[in-house]
C-alpha cells in the first residue's frame, strides 16, 4: 500500500508523459475556439436584434465560419452562382496569428517534446470542424481541401514563430546580415543589419501613417458631403452596427489601400477601374461605406498633394542611416575593436537595402489586403502587388539616400571627424591631386605678380623661401 501511494499514477505536469502533450493539444483547441467566439458574439448579437433577418441561426453560424476562414486567407464561395470571395479581413488574421504564437510560446517553455506540434494539431482539428460545417449548401460555402491547406499553413507558420521565440523581425535581421555580408568591402556597411532593419520599420510605419491619413481625409470629405449618403444607414440601428463592425474589421485593409493610393499606383476597384492620385476610373461598385470613400472619377488635380506623404516617410530612415554611418553602424555582437564611419558607397548601399526591404513588404501586404468580391469585373479589388512594391522602393530610395548622405556629413562635421568619401588608393590619389593643383596655382599667381626669382616663396628662392618650397609639386608629392 505504501508503494502504491508513494508512486505517482499520472506523470507530473512538467515531466515527460502524455500530460504535457494533452495540455498543448487543448491549448490549440482553446485558441481556435477563442477566435471563433470573437466572431460569433457580435454576429449572433446582430442577428438577434435584427427585426427582419433573412435566415435562422444556422445562417448566422455559417457566416461566422466563413469569416473565420477568410481571416486565415482561405477563400470561400458565395451564393448559388458560387462567386469567389477571397478578401482577407486582416484584423481577424492578425488576431488568429497573434493568439497562436502566444499559445505556442507558452507551451514551448515547458519540458517535454511535441508541444508546438500538439498546439498545431489541436488548432487544425477545430479547423476541420469549421470547414465541415461550412461545406454544405448555403449562402457561403467552403472548399474543403484548399481551405484546410491554407489554414494549416498559416497555423504552422504562427506556431513555429511562437515556439522558437523568433518573430518576423529577428528573421529579417538574420537574412539582412547574410545578404550584406556578401557585398564587396567598399559597399558593405559594418554592423548595418540592425540599422537597416530599424530604418525599414520606420519607413513602413511612415507609409502606414500616410495610408491612415488618406483614409481619415477621405472619411472627413465623405462626412461633410451630402451627395454620398448611403442607403445602408436607413435600415435602423442594427444595420448601422453591422456596417460599422464590418468597416472596423476591414480597417487595416483600407489603410493599406490608402498607402498604395499615396504611393501613386493606387488600387484596382474592379476590372478596368482604378483609383489613384493621377486619375480615377470607376464602374459600378457594391453599396458599402468604405467604397463611398472613393474619390470622384476624373483627373487627380489637387489630390496629387498626397504624394508628399511617402516622401516624408523617407526622411526618418535617412536620418537613422546617416547617424549610423557616422558612428560606424549599430550595436552588433561579435564586432570587437573601434568602429569606423561608413564610406559614402556603403551608406548608399544601406539606403538601397532599406528601399528593397520596404518594397518587398509593401508588395506582400498589398497582395494580402486585396482579393475577389465576385466573379467577372469584381474578381480583384485592392493594390497591384508589384506596382505597389516598386513605388514604395522608389520613394524610399529617392528620399532616404540623399537624406542619409547629408545626415552623415553633418554628423561627421559636428563630431570633428573626417573620412575620405571613397576608400582605398582612390582617396590618396585624389588628395595628392588637390595638393598639386594648389602648388601650381600658387606658382602662377607669384609669376603674374612680377616677383623676382630670389623672392621668398618663388621656385628659385635660396633663402627662407625654402620653407614655402614645400608647396611645390615636389614637396606635395613627398
Amino acid at each position: 500500500m505504501t508503494q502504491l501511494t508513494g508512486r505517482p499514477i499520472l506523470g507530473a505536469p512538467g515531466g515527460p508523459g502524455a500530460r504535457p502533450v494533452l495540455s498543448a493539444l487543448l491549448a490549440g483547441v482553446r485558441t481556435a475556439l477563442l477566435g471563433l467566439c470573437v466572431i460569433t458574439v457580435p454576429v449572433l448579437g446582430l442577428w438577434v436584434v435584427t427585426p427582419y433577418a433573412d435566415g435562422g441561426a444556422a445562417g448566422a453560424l455559417r457566416l461566422v465560419t466563413a469569416l473565420w476562414l477568410l481571416g486565415h486567407g482561405a477563400p470561400v464561395l458565395r451564393g448559388a452562382a458560387e462567386a469567389p470571395l477571397s478578401v482577407t479581413p486582416l484584423l481577424l488574421g492578425l488576431l488568429a496569428v497573434g493568439q497562436l504564437s502566444r499559445a505556442a510560446a507558452r507551451v514551448a517553455g515547458r519540458p517535454g517534446q511535441g508541444g508546438a506540434a500538439a498546439v498545431w494539431a489541436g488548432y487544425c482539428a477545430v479547423a476541420c470542424g469549421v470547414v465541415a460545417q461550412c461545406a454544405g449548401a448555403g449562402e457561403f460555402r467552403a472548399r474543403v481541401l484548399p481551405d484546410l491547406v491554407v489554414v494549416a499553413l498559416v497555423a504552422g507558420a504562427a506556431v513555429a514563430a511562437g515556439a522558437r521565440g523568433r518573430g518576423a523581425v529577428p528573421v529579417v535581421t538574420g537574412l539582412l546580415e547574410r545578404a550584406l555580408a556578401r557585398l564587396p568591402g567598399a559597399l558593405r556597411p559594418a554592423g548595418g543589419a540592425v540599422v537597416v532593419r530599424a530604418a525599414g520599420l520606420a519607413a513602413g510605419a511612415g507609409l502606414l501613417a500616410a495610408g491612415g491619413l488618406v483614409v481619415a481625409g477621405a472619411a472627413l470629405l465623405a462626412a461633410v458631403s451630402t451627395s454620398g449618403a448611403s442607403q445602408v444607414f436607413a435600415g435602423g440601428p442594427a444595420a448601422v452596427a453591422g456596417v460599422l463592425l464590418v468597416s472596423l474589421v476591414l480597417l487595416p485593409n483600407a489603410v493599406l489601400w490608402g498607402a498604395a493610393y499615396a504611393l501613386g499606383p493606387g488600387f484596382a476597384a474592379g476590372e478596368g477601374a482604378v483609383v489613384s492620385p493621377v486619375r480615377t476610373v470607376l464602374g459600378p461598385v457594391p453599396e458599402f461605406p468604405l467604397f463611398a470613400l472613393f474619390p470622384e472619377p476624373g483627373a487627380g488635380g489637387w489630390r496629387l498633394v498626397v504624394c508628399v506623404l511617402p516622401a516624408l516617410a523617407g526622411v526618418v530612415p535617412g536620418l537613422l542611416l546617416g547617424r549610423a554611418a557616422a558612428v560606424g553602424g549599430g550595436r552588433a555582437a561579435g564586432r570587437p575593436g573601434p568602429r569606423r564611419p561608413w564610406p559614402v558607397t556603403a551608406t548608399g548601399a544601406a539606403a538601397l537595402a532599406v528601399a528593397l526591404l520596404v518594397g518587398a513588404g509593401a508588395a506582400a501586404l498589398g497582395g494580402l489586403s486585396g482579393g475577389a468580391l465576385a466573379a467577372g469585373r469584381m474578381a480583384w479589388l485592392g493594390p497591384v502587388p508589384w506596382w505597389t512594391g516598386l513605388a514604395a522602393a522608389a520613394w524610399v530610395a529617392a528620399v532616404a539616400t540623399p537624406t542619409a548622405l547629408l545626415a552623415r556629413f553633418r554628423f561627421l562635421r559636428a563630431a570633428g571627424g573626417r573620412v575620405p568619401p571613397v576608400p582605398g588608393a582612390l582617396a590618396v590619389t585624389t588628395r595628392r591631386g588637390v595638393l598639386l593643383l594648389r602648388a601650381r596655382a600658387y606658382r602662377a599667381v607669384t609669376l603674374l605678380s612680377g616677383a623676382p626669382a630670389g623672392t621668398p616663396g618663388t621656385p628659385g628662392s635660396t633663402d627662407g623661401g625654402s620653407g614655402a618650397g614645400g608647396a611645390t609639386p615636389g614637396g606635395a608629392a613627398g
